[in-house]
């Protein structure tokens, strides 16, 4: 794996991330080993080597899951188990009552073998270990890695999904969402009439930072192909923005926070949303217009939300933002609820509170403050995009970072869970059946099982096993 140092590409990770479409990487972005390049050029510095690398860890994780067992594959292991002492003792008690009721040596070793055969319990020892391997392998290659098979079983009785804001319902970037000039003069007699004229000028002053804002501005710019002019006498004005000359103009980028130490009124049409960040540009001591940016709301986030509730699973928000941005992307999104100014403490007590009032939770979130409230939650999943320690306290982790593999899980874990019940069913309602037409329980009405008969019946049971688990897929 590496990061960008230099170019820009788009690469194909479909075979390590599920993610279909090329995905866009520049500089600074990270790249996966084993990732197919594009038409682009790029230089990468390497950050893992081969054994560190994603594609190794994603190799572990799935070795780990198939290793792993679930309550339910316990359970079907001491079933099997049972089933052998069982297929032994009633064969053996199958023998003794033929022998004892006058039946020939040959006739009752013929019955005993028959019902040790039919009874074998391969189709029980396996009902749950293929589904297990298939749902791992469907898991990694959507996207999905399944770190604790306990969590991934227990995503079915998810009741209350929790979102963290930043980063996994939203992209975790601001975006310039609105550019509003001011048709005044700039003092010279130019006055700055349009939009790109205002965010270029902008730029200037923004393009060396590495704040938030100022890489949301430099994209917007980049996207929109503008040519960024030069500074001069490039000032930090601190807590409040930055100032320089730019095209022999003195320009400011600053906050509403300077506006207000300086007397400045805002513009008399001047709206925004509490959830959005607004900067001003202010050219040679005249306001010259504003920038609104804010951090966009993923497009799959909306389907996600919807998806639950159609499946009857609550949505809430948990953030540590402030009340008016949580309760705009809540509305926004039509969840259940938001809790707001959280701390990473609290998110947890949050968590708890929520259990404590008889929710099954599940936690999503992709920040080290996640991490508390993921290992409390009863099942928690990592964005992947997010910080190592939310996806190494998380049972699952989520690689494409998008909302709507959490759906998938949900409805992936109920599906895996249908194949695991229906294959059990299907073994042992087999040998509850095989076995008294071994013993020849129907013997007086004329039909009696060979002992050939009863391996091609044993060998059809395990073969529908491997059927069924093998028609699992994800939706």
């Amino acid at each position: 794996d590496g990061i960008i140092t230099e170019g820009e590409s788009y690469l194909n990770e479909s075979m390590l991330t599920g993610e279909s479409k090329p995905v866009q990487k520049v500089k600074s972005d990270n790249v996966i080993a084993g990732s197919i390049n594009g038409n682009g050029s790029l230089k990468v510095q390497v950050s893992h080597s081969s054994k560190d690398s994603y594609l190794s860890q994603v190799i572990k994780l799935v070795q780990d899951a198939q290793n792993s067992k679930s309550k339910t594959q316990l359970l079907a292991d001491r079933a099997a188990q049972w089933l052998t002492v069982i297929a032994l003792l009633a064969g053996a008690a199958t023998f003794f009552y033929w022998y004892l009721n006058g039946q020939t040596l040959a006739f009752a070793i013929e019955r005993m073998v028959t019902v040790i055969v039919i009874c074998c319990p391969h189709a029980l020892g396996l009902a749950v270990p293929l589904v297990v391997a298939k749902s791992t392998a469907i898991a990694a290659k959507s996207g999905l890695l399944i770190k604790n098979r306990t969590a991934f079983e227990n995503s079915r009785k998810i009741t209350t999904i929790v979102f963290d804001k930043t980063g996994t319902l939203t992209i975790g970037k601001f975006e310039v969402s609105r550019i509003v000039p001011l048709s005044i003069s700039d003092g010279e007699g130019q006055g700055v009439r349009s939009e790109n004229e205002l965010l270029r000028t902008a730029s200037a002053l923004e393009q060396n930072s590495e704040h938030p804002i100022a890489t949301g501005i430099m994209q917007k710019v980049k996207n929109l192909k503008l040519q960024i002019p030069a500074t001069e006498n490039f000032n930090a004005i601190t807590g409040k923005g930055v100032e320089a000359k730019v095209e022999s103009k003195d320009v400011k980028v600053v906050s509403p926070g300077y506006l207000k130490e300086k007397n400045i009124p805002l513009p008399p049409d001047f709206k925004r949303d509490l959830a959005e960040t607004v900067v001003f540009v202010i050219i040679n001591n005249t306001l010259a217009g504003y920038i609104v940016l804010s951090d966009a709301i993923r497009p799959e986030s909306a389907e996600a939300i919807s998806t639950l509730k159609k499946n009857g699973i609550k949505s809430t928000l948990l953030t540590g933002d402030n009340n008016a941005v949580a309760k705009s992307v809540s509305e926004t999104l039509g969840m259940n609820g938001f809790f707001a100014e959280v701390l990473p403490h609290q998110k947890l007590e949050k968590i708890k509170e929520l259990q404590t009032n008889g929710e099954f939770v599940a936690m999503t979130g992709d920040g080290v403050n996640d991490a508390p409230a993921l290992a409390q939650a009863n099942v928690g999943i990592a964005i992947g995009s997010g910080s190592d320690i939310a996806a190494e306290t998380a049972g699952i982790v989520l690689v494409n970072s998008n909302p709507r593999d959490v759906v998938n899980l949900i409805l992936f874990g109920k599906a895996t869970y249908r194949k695991m019940i229906q294959n059990l069913i299907w073994a042992t309602g087999y040998n509850l059946i095989a076995l008294p037409l071994a013993a020849g329980v129907l013997y007086m009405q004329g039909i009696l099982l060979s002992p050939a008969a009863g391996a091609v019946l044993m060998t059809v049971s395990t073969v529908v096993v491997a059927i069924n688990a093998s028609m699992l897929k994800v939706k």
